[in-house]
């Protein structure tokens, strides 16, 4: 139930979409498409710079966002809804190399070509009812404008950077 993100990056990353149900970022799947839920960072080399030798020189003090304590009534709301994350922060994360072209979702169904634009600003659907997409997972991909909102590209299991 992993997903790896690897290829042409900095730092290969793995995704386990089990934990996001507790991670602030994730979004309704309802809501998504409604409102613009994906936030667009204007980053300057120099920041990235700064962010990468803090990583490099003090990884101990890089922590993943905490989620607040959850209440019964907002466990049970988890149990019953459908969630995506926006891959943003996981792609940044990665550091897409300047050489980068595209990228490949890696499914059961064959390989999906797309452009890095629209896997920066992607969605990956991690729970359906509050479950975990088991059957047709780990995730599905939407596009942020929600082209394929009702027919999503299912059973990704890796990102490629190409």
């Amino acid at each position: 139930m992993i997903v790896p993100i690897t290829g042409n990056v900095t730092y290969a990353i793995t995704l386990d979409p089990t934990v996001w149900i507790f991670d602030d970022r994730k979004v309704l799947l309802d809501e998504a498409f409604t409102v613009n839920a994906v936030p667009t960072t204007d980053t300057d080399e120099a920041e990235k710079a700064a962010q990468r030798w803090e990583r490099a020189v003090y990884p101990q003090h890089m922590k993943p966002p905490v989620n607040k304590s959850i209440s019964r009534h907002e466990g049970e709301k988890f149990l019953q809804n459908s969630y995506v994350m926006p891959i943003i922060d996981f792609v940044e994360n990665a550091e897409i190399k300047p050489d980068a072209t595209g990228a490949t979702l890696v499914t059961k169904d064959g390989d999906k070509q797309i452009s890095l634009s629209e896997l920066k600003y992607c969605y990956l659907q991690f729970a359906n009812k509050g479950k975990p997409l088991k059957d047709d997972g780990p995730v599905y991909f939407y596009f942020n404008d929600g082209s394929n909102k009702d027919a999503p590209i299912k059973n990704v299991s890796k990102i490629i950077i190409n």
